[in-house]
């Protein structure tokens, strides 16, 4: 026994030992060392230009008979006049009636084109929520180094930090190497037409871009634990989207006699088990490249079950998986968001019907997240039921090694100094689903720095950004069409 005893004391120390060891090993890649960013931003100016676009009701409504097409033309006029130094070197054209391209000549006519992109459209403001706002929110007010309005973050400041940089390297004389291009969406919020139009545009003329760079993610600051500085998620990556209808039938009635099994019970049970099995997921491919490189930035005590997978792998996904953020990340998730039964409140409903939106992971395809929910639910009372036009698969995945990754991730730690870089995934869509079918490689990310509270703004209430974050993302932007047009 003592023996034994002695055996297993040994081999957990040596577990113990080995864990450790691993943990200590689990440190950041060696990167190539840049010199922090010494320049500055006129920022007061940014400011004052983003306040002044978010007085402009570009407001995307989901019944195009609400387009208020008056308020798109006050703010193309406004954009022509404010930035006429751009667009005299990048000339603007309108496509899909109300999407800006703007091109900005390179002295190399065999390079390669990229692409900077932004959209200049917003979500409305809910009704009767306008009292809630610290400011209203299309007043585009500036209080306290913080600007305040719908449009803020989405997307409108990356908006005018693009158009900021572009005439700050006008101004002191610069000259790209190759074409830049500039679009700013006025429908993404709707689909994208415009950028749409633009892809099929680019695609006619036969330019294909080495890369391009949309909005996405940020550089998320205070949001996974233990990690004590800025984290920026160069999206490389987006989900698929697809939604179903789940139907469940039963035999209809007054109530005041109700079968033990009618349509919304049967409805509620399908919703449970899918609910309790979900489609599968786990901490590999994209997911794991990310949460890989972000560990290796945490505290020592956080870093363990990371850089020691073999033996915590489970629980990593148990825990990711207990959370929001996490889950998205890990599989192709479930969100019931509309219900629907009877006309009248004492009429038992033949049919009760659940509209499910599923955002589809890089693993999963359309048909993967359709053949799931059919075994799941599936029954002599149950179907399931594809209507809005098959879906839309995850994109293909870009290249977190390729050059343009690289721009990216260098201007970010050059501008944030000691930010953790690494590929990331996005979880929302954007007009990169267009505009990634004429590029190589497609990149979805925002070089502004955001807290949590900042996101409960994005479509919600009192969004805004700060003026210094604003001015940062200038500079970020700058340095990106800087390295990217050959400059070092």
């Amino acid at each position: 026994m003592k023996n034994i005893i002695i055996t297993v004391i040994t081999l957990l120390a040596l577990l113990i030992a080995v864990v450790i060891l691993r943990t200590w090993m689990h440190t950041p890649a060696d990167e190539e060392a840049v010199e922090p960013s010494q320049r500055t931003a006129d920022v007061n100016r940014a400011a004052a230009r983003l306040a002044e676009a978010i007085r402009f009701r570009t407001v995307s409504h989901q019944n195009e008979a609400d387009f208020e097409a008056q308020a798109f033309e006050d703010f193309i006029s406004w954009f022509s006049t404010t930035y006429a130094d751009v667009i005299a070197a990048a000339p603007m054209e309108r496509v899909g009636h109300y999407t800006l391209l703007l091109r900005w000549p390179g002295s190399d006519a065999g390079a390669q084109p990229v692409l900077l992109t932004a959209h200049y459209d917003v979500v409305p403001v809910i009704p009767g929520s306008e009292s809630a706002w610290s400011h209203p929110p299309f007043d585009g007010v500036i209080a306290d180094d913080i600007i305040w309005g719908r449009g803020a973050l989405d997307d409108k400041g990356g908006v005018i930090a693009q158009m900021e940089a572009a005439s700050a390297l006008i101004a002191a004389g610069f000259t790209p190497r190759r074409d830049i291009y500039f679009s700013f969406g006025h429908d993404e919020e709707v689909g994208g037409g415009g950028a749409a139009a633009v892809a099929a545009k680019l695609a006619g003329e036969g330019v294909q871009l080495e890369w391009s760079l949309d909005e996405g993610s940020f550089l998320f600051e205070g949001m996974l634990p233990g990690l004590d500085k800025p984290f920026a998620a160069i999206n490389v990556a987006e989900k698929g989207s697809v939604t179903l209808e789940i139907i469940a039938s039963g035999t209809g009635g007054h109530s005041s006699m109700p079968p033990r099994d009618n349509a919304v019970n049967r409805l509620a049970e399908a919703l449970l088990a899918l609910r309790e099995e979900p489609l599968p997921g786990g901490l590999s491919g994209l997911s794991a490249e990310m949460f890989d490189a972000a560990s290796r930035h945490m505290a020592f005590t956080y870093r363990i079950p990371f850089a020691n997978r073999w033996l915590f792998d489970g629980m990593l996904d148990d825990t990711l998986s207990a959370t929001t953020f996490g889950n998205a990340m890990l599989r192709t998730t479930i969100a019931p968001t509309m219900l629907s039964g009877s006309v009248k409140t004492n009429v038992l409903p033949i049919q009760a019907v659940a509209t499910v939106n599923f955002r589809v992971h890089p693993r999963d395809s359309v048909q993967d997240v359709v053949d799931h929910v059919t075994r799941v639910v599936g029954s002599e009372h149950v179907s399931v039921r594809l209507p809005f036009g098959g879906g839309r698969e995850a994109s293909k995945v870009s290249d977190a090694n390729s050059a343009g990754f690289g721009i990216v991730s260098r201007a970010v730690r050059e501008v944030f100094p000691g930010a953790a870089v690494a590929p990331g995934l996005m979880i929302a869509a954007s007009d990169t689903r267009h505009y990634g079918k004429v590029a190589d490689d497609a990149f979805r990310f925002t070089p502004m720095v955001v807290t949590q509270e900042d996101l409960t703004g994005f479509h919600g209430t009192n969004e805004k950004l700060s003026v210094e974050t604003l001015g940062k993302g200038v500079l970020a932007y700058q340095r990106i069409i800087e390295l990217a047009a050959g400059a070092q």
